[in-house]
């Protein structure tokens, strides 16, 4: 358990909205506000949600929608009743959020990328997967496309899978992620043993009961006001349990994207000719010092860097959308994977 060693940059930000009552705290850990619309598979010893819709057609690959960081399945309720209309299409809740149990500590990104293999692999969804992921979802993505390259017949990356990505350190201070690498060893993924939260050191708990509590109020601000009631309905709730934020813990967040920015050194065209469609925002959000003119350029740049891993690897700028494109123009994203299942 690894959580009094999560990464100082997102325990402070954590801590830091450590302010309210313990009346307040006690608000937490209540039941979901409704089942959830998919099925609960054991993967190991504890249980996550996949949500399956579409009818699978012989021949045609399978999409599976990564939700960023903070997001679950719900994140997808614009785009996958579009995509169900062609394609059979999954979208999941990792572990420690959503409508899924706590899983085994440190949440790193290979331990993300053996679950849903095998969260997939044991609810019955076969291979081959078009990987759509969302901003920290694009990093798992990529591992999985790396891991399980044989499984994969094409990738969507919306605004996600940058390999040195701007930091802000607990001073303010602003580095890049190649900054943070200490060399450190990261560590196998576990199959059994999900967190217990009596494993949680006090501090760390408290913290994270405070944070659920003030963050819940803005579960739904725009863009995600644009969610069925439902989802924002779910959403509330999610960002109010301790659990979701769990997958913080990963103090091996820095070596794990230098080892993606090595592999892709390594690699120009480490997809081959995979299907890859690399959708960036149009609109900056937040101007400030990591988000202005002369950031945003770099950042379409490294992001066409990311697109160029496949010879078939394109780049799309969603000229009316911020971060969030899939809640903005779903409509785009929608037609972006018919494109990639079809081009197979």
């Amino acid at each position: 358990m690894t959580i009094a060693n999560v990464s100082p940059v997102v325990f402070a930000a954590v801590v830091s909205m450590a302010s309210l009552s313990p009346a307040a705290r006690a608000q937490i850990d209540t039941a979901p506000p409704f089942a959830p619309p998919g099925k609960l598979v054991d993967v190991g010893g504890w249980r996550m949600h996949i949500n399956c819709t579409g009818i699978a057609k012989p021949g045609q690959p399978t999409v599976v929608l990564e939700a960023g960081a903070g997001d679950f399945s719900v994140e997808w309720s614009l785009v996958q009743p579009g995509v169900a209309k062609f394609a059979r299409v999954c979208s999941y809740d990792r572990s420690d959020d959503g409508w899924s149990d706590w899983g085994p500590h440190p949440r790193t990104l290979h331990q993300d990328v053996y679950e849903l293999h095998t969260l997939l692999e044991k609810s019955g969804e076969r291979a081959p997967f078009v990987l759509v992921g969302h901003s920290y979802g694009g990093w798992i993505t990529r591992l999985y496309a790396s891991t399980y390259r044989a499984d994969v017949a094409g990738i969507v990356l919306i605004e996600g899978g940058l390999d040195n990505p701007v930091r802000m350190l607990p001073d303010g201070k602003l580095v890049h992620n190649a900054d943070l690498v200490t060399g450190k060893t990261i560590p196998p993924v576990k199959t059994s043993n999900p967190l217990r939260v009596s494993d949680i050191p006090p501090a760390a708990l408290a913290a994270m009961k405070d944070a659920a509590v003030q963050m819940a109020p803005h579960a739904n601000e725009p863009p995600r006001d644009r969610l069925p009631a439902d989802a924002q309905r779910m959403r509330e709730w999610a960002t109010a349990q301790i659990k979701h934020y769990g997958p913080s813990d990963n103090p091996f967040e820095p070596e794990e994207l230098a080892g993606l920015a090595a592999e892709r050194a390594a690699n120009a065209h480490l997809f081959g000719d995979l299907p890859l469609v690399v959708i960036t925002r149009g609109i900056v959000e937040d101007p400030g010092p990591d988000n202005n003119t002369e950031t945003e350029a770099a950042r379409k740049r490294d992001f066409a860097a990311v697109a160029a891993l496949s010879t078939k690897g394109k780049l799309i700028v969603a000229e009316h959308s911020g971060h969030h494109v899939h809640l903005e123009q779903p409509d785009l994203v929608i037609s972006t994977i018919r494109d990639v299942v079809r081009a197979r």
